[in-house]
């Protein structure tokens, strides 16, 4: 296959607009040796007597029916399927025969609709089963999506196989229409920690109506530990909630998104973690005082450190005032641990900071 080809079948497949970039990494060449290749295509269509166009809307590319035969051929053109529906379609897919209850409780109410729509177009069957009813794809699923067949071992080997065939991306999800990873401005060095490339930054405690938009794209979302009912009132995919207080917090965040990540880097990440780690609990071994933490979070960044606690001992607190209960837990205490409102920079940055205020008091202290 030629670059011509190939960049020619991928403008046709996409539905949308692909950038140089884009088409750069598909056929392994520098971007510049692309643009006139697309340019050559362009004239080419432009050429013939053809009812199809390929644009460049600022080096990126659409292949599209040309606006004088889009009322004709509207009636053949597929409707696109909404992201909770790909959704509910996908575990349909991957889990079939699933019984409907089951799905039900998974995907909640609104998951009727989707079956209904999903029947309508031939994309699944129901199989009566008891009180409810068994789902699977029908025959029409397999052409819908490129398929050789609709055998369901078949199906769900390639779903397997797409989920694994580029770091960074979940092949499923991209598959049946979610293209990234989502990540909350905090978190977004941990995509680089784990070698994801295809993500997005995005608010999703307040989205606005753009950022609302953006959230279909996406089919796995990172977000703080304890927002993920916030959070499920704006998307309906699968929310990943990681924390960032410790080492470990950083190690387990890393190991949630393993199937999406890219193994080389993580590890060298971890080991990062590891040495940075050690070198904290060893600076920790000098100070023979014990320390009383005054918040679970703070606790775990003593245990990290293996330090010694005592109900007597000095007292380490979050910097942040009044907590949610109305206590402030920062009042009387020895030694002020800065979060993340104060706190600039990488996640290990932070962590860092954290042990660092940590170790720095009770040098004083003990000083």
């Amino acid at each position: 296959m030629s670059d011509r080809e190939a960049i020619e079948a991928a403008l046709f497949a996409a539905g949308s607009a692909i950038d140089a970039a884009t088409l750069a990494r598909l056929i392994n060449k520098p971007k510049k040796q692309v643009v006139p290749i697309v340019r050559s295509l362009i004239d080419d269509y432009a050429a013939r007597e053809s009812g199809i166009e390929i644009l460049d809307i600022g080096e990126r590319y659409v292949m599209q029916v040309k606006p004088a035969y889009t009322d004709i051929v509207r009636p053949f053109a597929p409707k696109e399927l909404s992201a909770p529906m790909l959704r509910t379609l996908s575990m349909i897919a991957y889990h079939q025969p699933i019984v409907q209850s089951d799905l039900i409780d998974q995907r909640g109410n609104s998951a009727y609709d989707h079956i209904r729509e999903l029947k309508e177009r031939g994309l699944i069957e129901a199989v009566p089963h008891g009180r409810t009813k068994l789902l699977k794809t029908a025959p029409l699923f397999a052409d819908y999506f490129g398929l050789e067949s609709n055998d369901p071992e078949l199906i769900k080997k390639k779903i397997v196989e797409l989920s694994r065939q580029q770091s960074g991306q979940s092949g499923l999800n991209k598959w049946l229409g979610r293209r990234f990873v989502g990540v909350t401005p905090m978190y977004e060095s941990l995509m680089e920690m784990c070698g994801i490339r295809e993500y997005r930054v995005i608010n999703a405690y307040d989205p606005t109506e753009e950022e609302l938009e953006e959230l279909a794209d996406i089919y796995k979302l990172v977000v703080s530990r304890g927002y993920r009912e916030r959070v499920s009132r704006y998307y309906d995919g699968e929310i990943i909630e990681v924390g960032s207080t410790t080492f470990s917090d950083l190690t387990e965040a890393m190991k949630a998104l393993e199937n999406v990540s890219d193994p080389e880097k993580v590890r060298e990440s971890i080991v990062l973690i590891e040495d940075l780690e050690e070198r904290y609990v060893s600076k920790a071994l000098v100070f023979s005082k014990k320390v009383k933490p005054a918040t679970e979070m703070v606790a775990r960044i003593v245990k990290d450190l293996r330090l010694g606690v005592s109900s007597e001992g000095i007292v380490i607190a979050p910097d942040y005032g009044l907590s949610g209960g109305g206590i402030n837990v920062s009042e009387g205490a020895d030694i002020l641990v800065p979060t993340h409102r104060n706190l600039d920079g990488s996640l290990i940055e932070r962590v860092c900071s954290k042990y660092d205020s940590v170790l720095g008091g009770l040098k004083k202290l003990e000083g």
